[in-house]
C-alpha cells in the first residue's frame, strides 16, 4: 500500500444556485514532504466545520483505483488526483479491507481510521453535476476518514504501513451497509451492536445506530 499523492486546497468562494458558497474541495497535488497535525496537513483547511474537519476527519484517502470507475460513469470529466476532495489518493487501501480502529503509519505520522466519507452537495459543485451524491453513495466506494494519532510529515510515494487491526473487524464497506439498510436480518442486528463498542467510531455514527436497533427492537415487538 502507498500514497500515490497528496492533495491540499483552501477554502474558496465558487457560485452555486445564485448563491456564493465556501468550499475546500478543490484539491491539487503537491510533491514535496507536508506536515501531518492532529487537524489537517499543511496547506490544507476545511471551510464548514460543522460537516468537515475535527479530528475525526482529519485527513481523508480515496483509492486510485476507484478513478477508472468514475471515469467510465463521467468520460466527459477530466479527472485528476483529487478530484474527490481527498488529501491522500492511495493505492491498496479498500473500503471493504479498512477497518474502523485499524492503525496505520505513513511517512513519520501515525493515523487510525474513523468513518466513510458521506457526501454533500460540494461534491456535485466539484463534478458539476447533482447525481453524483446519489451515485457516490450507491457506489460504496466513499474512501477513508483518518484520526491523527502522531503528527508528522508524508509525501507522495511513501507506503502506507499497518500498525494494527482492530478486533472487532467492522469495515468501512460494513457501514455503509448498515447505513443504507431499511430492515436488518439477525445477523445484521449484530453487526450493528458491534458499531456501538468501537472505540474510534464517531458518537454521530453510534447514535444513528442505537436508533436503528432501537427501530428494529420495536418493529419486532410489534409483530
Amino acid at each position: 500500500m502507498k500514497v500515490v499523492s497528496v492533495n491540499v486546497g483552501l477554502p474558496q468562494r465558487v457560485r452555486f444556485n445564485n448563491q456564493v458558497v465556501t468550499t475546500s474541495i478543490f484539491k491539487h497535488p503537491v510533491h514535496e514532504k507536508v506536515k501531518l497535525s492532529k487537524l489537517n496537513l499543511e496547506g490544507d483547511a476545511q471551510s464548514d466545520l460543522s460537516v468537515h474537519g475535527g479530528v475525526d476527519k482529519a485527513v481523508y484517502s480515496y483509492p486510485v483505483e476507484h478513478y477508472d470507475y468514475w471515469r467510465k460513469v463521467y468520460p466527459e470529466i477530466e479527472m485528476h488526483f483529487g478530484m474527490f476532495g481527498e488529501n491522500l489518493t492511495t493505492q491498496g487501501l479498500h473500503e471493504d479491507s479498512v477497518n474502523i480502529g485499524d492503525t496505520y503509519t505513513i511517512g513519520s505520522s501515525g493515523l487510525v481510521v474513523t468513518q466513510p466519507r458521506m457526501p454533500c452537495y460540494k461534491l456535485g459543485i466539484r463534478f458539476g453535476k447533482m447525481d453524483v451524491i446519489e451515485k457516490f453513495l450507491n457506489s460504496f466506494r466513499s474512501g477513508v476518514y483518518f484520526r491523527v494519532i502522531k503528527e508528522g510529515e508524508l509525501k507522495e510515494g511513501d507506503e502506507i504501513r499497518l500498525l494494527s487491526r482492530d478486533n472487532n473487524n467492522v469495515s468501512i464497506k460494513n457501514i455503509i451497509q448498515l447505513y443504507k439498510k431499511k430492515n436488518y436480518n439477525n445477523s445484521e442486528l449484530q453487526l450493528l451492536k458491534k458499531t456501538l463498542e468501537l472505540k474510534f467510531l464517531p458518537e454521530n455514527w453510534k447514535r444513528h445506530f442505537e436508533q436503528e436497533i432501537h427501530k428494529a427492537k420495536t418493529k419486532y415487538q410489534n409483530k
